[in-house]
């Protein structure tokens, strides 16, 4: 069966869709199904890295049995006219915000609504796999929540990671505030698409910090920290998942709701609007950060019986 991706990376929509894209794609393979990206070459795209990971690309229409679409600037006029290519059509979205011509949609997200708010923005035949019962996690979480270890509430590891493009420069605020203190290890991770990058890797060897870029071992990282200094979005949700605390800061409107959510559900440190936030902030955040049962919460909101229990309900779509 072959399945084409619609998404795309750059440098203002970061990594994240295709990051999670990635993830479906090696579970569809698996299953064996043939699956091909298709993303535009724009500034910060992860095309190169998408094919390194085994996934060709195209760029523009072809005939499969399945697409699938985790694009912001997609809605239900561009799925219908897709429909000439293919049978299904399943949507991958967090915003809520716009109508789809979809066969099944999937929303990973905890929000005080998750259940109806897709309610008139899909037809009532669509399959809606809500909630984070439907994580899409990769297998190095999956193993690393096999593996977990208690975490101590004194932070010696530090991780840091602002998502892949870091287009508010969070990481180097956290570097200025670093300065200040003394952690037995501390990783910082950026994508390919940060365009601070070499800034950030020439400060980390002065300091012996470890430097990162474009990685596929996150997990590991996560599993040997003790606190993570993060963005909002679906990082989120891969750190409760393997049970580490962390802070988030808003870089993004979409991760808004979101973020103020989880931490109503006592899951995170919301630090709040990207602007409001200053290396001070991250300054004050490491000097009086209390850690205590964030770490037991994450795992509780996101056990489920089957990871990537939302793999079977799309190949069920194209049997």
């Amino acid at each position: 069966m072959k399945v084409i991706i619609r998404t795309d990376a750059s440098i203002e929509i970061g990594s994240g869709h295709v990051m999670r894209c990635l993830t479906v794609a090696k579970n569809l393979s698996l299953n064996g199904c043939e699956v091909i990206f298709w993303m535009q070459d724009l500034l910060g795209n992860l095309i190169d890295y998408v094919n390194r990971e085994g996934f060709g690309n195209i760029f523009e229409a072809e005939q499969a049995d399945l697409y699938i679409i985790d694009h912001y600037g997609i809605d239900k006029e561009w799925e219908s006219k897709i429909r000439v290519f293919t049978k299904k059509i399943a949507v991958i979205d967090d915003l809520a915000n716009r109508k789809h011509d979809c066969e099944l949609l999937l929303d990973q997200n905890a929000l005080p609504n998750f259940e109806s708010r897709y309610d008139g923005l899909v037809s009532d035949t669509c399959v809606k796999l809500l909630g984070p019962k439907y994580l899409i996690m990769r297998d190095e979480f999956i193993d690393a929540r096999r593996l977990l270890r208690k975490r101590q509430e004194k932070i010696e590891n530090l991780l840091v990671f602002m998502g892949g493009s870091d287009p508010t420069n969070e990481t180097t605020k956290i570097l200025e505030a670093l300065e200040d203190f003394q952690f037995k290890h501390v990783d910082v991770v950026v994508g390919n698409g940060n365009v601070f990058k070499e800034q950030i890797l020439e400060i980390c060897e002065e300091r012996g910090y470890y430097y990162h870029c474009q990685i596929n071992y996150m997990a590991k990282l996560m599993q040997q920290a003790d606190f993570a200094i993060g963005a909002g979005g679906s990082t989120t949700w891969e750190r409760c998942y393997v049970g580490l605390p962390s802070s988030s800061t808003i870089v993004a409107s979409n991760q808004r709701e979101g973020t103020e959510y989880v931490e109503e559900l006592g899951l995170v440190i919301n630090l709040g609007w990207h602007s409001d936030v200053t290396s001070e902030t991250y300054k004050q955040l490491l000097k009086n950060v209390q850690i205590k049962d964030l770490s037991e919460r994450g795992l509780t909101l996101t056990q489920n019986e089957k990871p990537n229990a939302w793999v079977y309900k799309i190949l069920e779509l194209i049997k």
